[in-house]
């Protein structure tokens, strides 16, 4: 008997404790040790990282991130620590930058496979039983049937594997089953799905979808199956493109009859600090909840200079598959029990500092000290050089409860080329209530990570009206923001619910064709930004549009054809609004 009470007690125990244990959070873009652009004319403007085309597969109850030109990947336990694992999956005959260049990473039984776009049958298919070292052999010397952005679907139920791959403005995603002992297709390849921009607005190509320069791009092909069907994603129009997003198509079988889900794009973010959601990977964790990896578009020193960003995802009740951005780029809940991905899992942290006092200890040219706290990651500001002792200083504006801070560093005279093994960063931040008192906040002094984009989640929440950042080392290129995003409550009132909200559809025409609508609402005072919901049924507004400070959204991501429903709300450094009521456009 007193085995069994100390049993329970033990029990209780531990349920109070996981019941009241604060829940750990990330923040987009994910703090990756990002390499740098290996490829010689992609940084004549200057040495940057970039990465793009993410996978993220659960093997064994862990999580591998692979993305493109890494020269090796990454492991997690909890999708927030990171472990990098060397390695270049390339043979000596194989003499490209691009080793490694939008892979396709799959699960076949027990053990994981990996190979990197290739247009020539040369790239051998790697495995492993145990990828969390650096233990990989070759599975097949070459695919021969040569996939660009290829994307594999183990079927267990069926036993089979399938393959689609395309990266083109002119031809479909392409399928085929793969024999699961020679790993090559016999032969049977099939187009399976096209773009059609003159229908699906947000497939156009251009920042605005308004250009027509090029004919957009569908690439990244990616398979989900879930309930029996079929969903055959992909990205569009291209990668440079804040409204970089994916869609998907659902079939009952996997290489025939794939129909365009009426809810597009199902991923989806052209605003706020972290923009663009495509190209990416649907995974589950170990609670069986969806999640969705993408890129994130940085785009300064070079078109494909990019980040990656994890979204919650799944299927709703109807089996419509989703993604929810809104509020993705501030702090969101990691997962510890299945969740509820429609609602999601944003902590309700607001940004406190934006667009808010700065002070620096330099400036180097028109690198400005108030660009670090725009919400725009593609302006930053630099000092003058990365000694230690430079410095940023943010006012909150009123003494406030930070729970959370993100440091995302800039590429400012960056010397590298390729991953970079051994650098950190170091640096302390301070905190006041009245900017004379000083008290240390975060001590990263004897960091030995590379943390391109650090995020900090206070272990106890302070309350602050100043921060400052000091330098004390970079690993290459001057100290250098292009966020200091400070989280948390402030004291003061949430905005109001935004009214005269009017949203006022394209005529068919030559311009527009109903694949555009124009929105525009009453200033908030208190607002620093506005959320836009939208969707092809008032229950399913699963795209979100994220706008700061301006009153009115051109938004021209819409399918000709159907009936849309949008909502706003206004949020501010204290809170959300609640939302207006929904405008039916037809």
């Amino acid at each position: 008997m007193k085995t069994i009470k100390n049993t329970l007690f033990s029990l209780l125990i531990c349920f109070f404790l996981n019941a009241n244990a604060q829940q750990k959070t990330y923040c987009n873009p994910i703090n990756i040790d990002y390499g740098y652009c290996p490829i010689p004319n992609f940084v004549t403007q200057g040495k940057h990282r970039a990465t793009a085309d993410p996978v993220i597969v659960n093997f064994k109850g862990k999580f591998f991130l692979f993305s493109t030109n890494q020269w090796g990947y990454w492991w997690s336990d909890d999708m927030s620590n990171w472990n990098f694992v060397p390695r270049k999956f390339l043979l000596p005959q194989h003499k490209v930058y691009d080793e490694l260049c939008a892979p396709a990473v799959f699960v076949m039984k027990d053990e994981m496979y990996v190979i990197g776009s290739t247009h020539e049958p040369t790239f051998p298919i790697w495995k492993s039983k145990n990828p969390t070292k650096d233990e990989w052999e070759i599975a097949t010397d070459s695919l021969k049937v040569g996939a660009w952005d290829p994307g594999f679907l183990y079927d267990e139920e069926k036993d089979k594997l399938f393959l689609y791959w395309n990266s083109s403005n002119e031809f479909p995603i392409l399928g085929t089953e793969i024999n699961t002992k020679t790993l090559q297709s016999e032969g049977f390849v099939k187009p399976m799905i096209s773009l059609h921009p003159n229908d699906h607005g947000w497939e156009r190509f251009g920042e605005y979808n308004d250009n027509t320069f090029l004919q957009p791009f569908m690439e990244g092909a990616w398979m989900t199956k879930h309930n029996g069907k079929y969903y055959l994603q992909y990205g569009a129009p291209a990668t440079e493109f804040s409204g970089y997003a994916d869609g998907v198509f659902v079939s009952n079988d996997p290489l025939l009859g794939f129909a365009y889900q009426a809810h597009n794009p199902f991923s989806y973010k052209p605003g706020g600090f972290a923009r663009g959601a495509g190209h990416g990977a649907t995974y589950q964790d170990n609670f069986k909840n969806y999640w969705h990896v993408s890129t994130i578009v940085v785009g300064v020193k070079n078109s494909f200079e990019r980040r990656l960003g994890i979204w919650p995802a799944g299927f709703d009740k109807d089996d419509v598959m989703y993604c929810n951005t809104a509020y993705g780029d501030y702090p969101t809940q990691l997962p510890t029990k299945n969740a509820d991905h429609i609602k999601g899992l944003f902590t309700g942290w607001m940004v406190l500092n934006y667009n808010k006092p700065v002070q620096v200890s330099s400036t180097l040219g028109g690198f400005q000290p108030n660009l670090a706290v725009d919400e725009d990651i593609k302006t930053y500001w630099s000092a003058k050089t990365a000694n230690a002792g430079e410095w940023f200083q943010s006012d909150l504006g009123d003494v406030s409860t930070v729970n959370a801070i993100q440091i995302n560093y800039a590429d400012q005279d960056a010397e590298f080329m390729g991953k970079t093994i051994g650098k950190f960063h170091q640096y302390k931040i301070l905190a006041s209530i009245d900017g004379k008192k000083w008290t240390v906040a975060v001590d990263k002094s004897v960091n030995k990570k590379d943390v391109p984009h650090d995020y900090i989640e206070l272990e106890t929440p302070i309350k602050a009206r100043f921060l400052k950042l000091e330098n004390i080392k970079m690993p290459t290129g001057k100290f250098a923001l292009s966020g200091f995003r400070v989280f948390g409550k402030g004291a003061g009132e949430k905005p109001k619910a935004v009214e005269n909200f009017v949203v006022l559809r394209a005529e068919k025409n030559k311009f527009g064709e109903r694949r555009s609508s124009w929105m525009k609402w009453e200033q908030n005072d208190r607002a620093d930004g506005y959320v836009i919901y939208f969707g092809k049924s008032p229950d399913k507004l699963y795209g979100s549009i994220m706008v700061y400070s301006k009153n009115d959204y051109f938004f021209t991501g819409m399918d000709r054809e159907d009936t849309y429903y949008f909502q706003i709300e206004a949020f501010n450094n204290n809170g959300i609004s609640t939302r207006s009521e929904i405008k039916k456009v037809e």
